[in-house]
């Protein structure tokens, strides 16, 4: 089974840029068109938060348009750019919808792969949160199917990055989360966006990992004092192949055109 992963577009209304710097829904049309042409293509897409950028109507008019193009099913989740209610407008008559509260879901009819999705945002704030609701209910839907390979998707992630001005905003409680997962060995991966960067650690007895953004890079700076600062690098997603025997392998994928190919490996 193969799932990209696109996180963090920050799609604006029509003709306006992101930080009035990058044209966010043009580089997001990029990363669908991407995706569009992978061969083999994938079975599902994730887009794992930060949709739009100001979570204003007509950003999500802007998206919808967007996703139009998308030739391959489609699971999301809200980020902290994200309204919860103008999010779930934008998604009206979806199955994996939730009709309240919390975008928090298990899909299990896509592939061999289950995805469960769960809602760490908070409304009105930056950083996520895992609830102890939030983590009783994960660990209950995780325990009814406890021999599928499963894929745990949030958006702010629950560890520090140690870049300063992201650990600010992360996802806290997540002792409750690691918990949860400790006890359940068929998670193969938690992915999350959030941190606009491509990092990988372990957690809760699995494997962690955050999506870059199809928009802007925040920058790598690990000192205490680093101040808050973004590139416009090559933007990228992730696809996670999951294969009997083997589990899931997680590819970062550049978007764009590139010299090649050429006739070596």
């Amino acid at each position: 089974m193969l799932i990209a992963q696109l996180s963090d577009p920050h799609v604006r209304p029509r003709g306006a840029l992101y930080q009035g710097v990058v044209d966010s829904n043009v580089q997001f049309a990029a990363a669908i068109a991407a995706v569009n042409a992978l061969d083999p293509r994938p079975d599902l897409v994730l887009l794992s938060g930060d949709l739009v950028d100001h979570g204003h109507d007509d950003e999500y008019a802007m998206l919808v348009e967007l996703l139009a193009a998308l030739e391959i099913p489609l699971l999301a989740i809200p980020g902290n750019h994200d309204e919860r209610e103008a999010f779930r407008r934008a998604f009206t008559g979806q199955s994996w919808l939730p009709a309240a509260g919390p975008v928090d879901y298990a899909i299990g009819d896509r592939g061999p792969v289950r995805i469960v999705a769960l809602d760490v945002t908070l409304p009105g704030l930056h950083h996520g949160i895992v609830s102890a609701e939030g983590a009783n209910w994960l660990d209950a839907v995780l325990a009814e199917e406890p021999d599928r390979p499963t894929i745990v998707m949030m958006h702010q992630p629950p560890f520090d990055t140690g870049i300063p001005y992201l650990d600010l905003y992360s996802c806290r409680e997540g002792r409750q989360l690691a918990d949860v997962l400790a006890r359940h060995r068929q998670v193969e991966r938690v992915v999350c966006g959030h941190v606009h960067r491509f990092m990988q650690t372990r957690f809760g007895g699995t494997m962690l990992c955050t999506a870059p953004s199809t928009t802007t890079a925040i920058a790598l700076q690990l000192r205490p004092d680093a101040k808050p600062a973004s590139h416009v690098e090559p933007p990228a997603f992730l696809l996670h192949h999951w294969k009997k025997g083997t589990g899931l392998v997680t590819h970062f994928v550049p978007i764009g055109t590139f010299p090649g190919p050429y006739p070596f490996a």
